[in-house]
């Protein structure tokens, strides 16, 4: 299914990502907006887990900065969501319709992993009207490689 575009001036970036899968992981996020002077950052962080996977990291980023963006003021209810995973992206696009038709189950019968996640992602962003695109991670995205260090910085904090 394609999603449909929208016209946003704010986006939000995030990254997460383990060193050793599982093993301690990290996640972060950026939201910049756009003023008559150009994009700005508005908020970011970065967090990290002991024992994680990657794919529950990059959840855990979108998750932490949709939370985040819940509670702004003065910005747009609307956003462009930039991860590297394309298991979120294609998750919160395709496939949780299905999980959610089938009680949660994957094609073979199998338990969604990362259910809790799936679940409090759906309703975030439920609560707002998003756009989710996929950027090819060290690619030289600015914001982008930005996520990336700040997760290696909370797992590097953390080891």
């Amino acid at each position: 299914m394609e999603q449909t575009k929208i016209d946003t001036s704010f986006k939000i970036y995030t990254d997460g990502g383990c060193s050793g899968n599982p093993g301690p992981g990290g996640w972060a996020y950026v939201c910049i907006i756009k003023t008559f002077q150009g994009w700005h950052i508005t908020a970011k962080n970065k967090g990290s887990e002991k024992d994680t996977t990657n794919n529950r990291m990059e959840l855990t980023a979108v998750i932490q900065a949709l939370r985040a963006f819940k509670n702004m003021d003065n910005v747009p209810r609307n956003a462009a969501v930039y991860t590297d995973s394309q298991y979120v992206q294609k998750g919160i696009t395709e496939w949780i319709r299905t999980w959610k038709r089938n009680s949660w189950r994957t094609s073979d019968k199998k338990p969604v992993k990362n259910q809790d996640l799936w679940m409090e992602l759906d309703s975030l962003a439920s609560e707002f009207q998003l756009q989710w695109e996929w950027v090819k991670g060290h690619a030289g995205n600015e914001y982008n490689e930005m996520c990336d260090a700040m997760t290696q910085e909370a797992i590097g904090e953390i080891r």
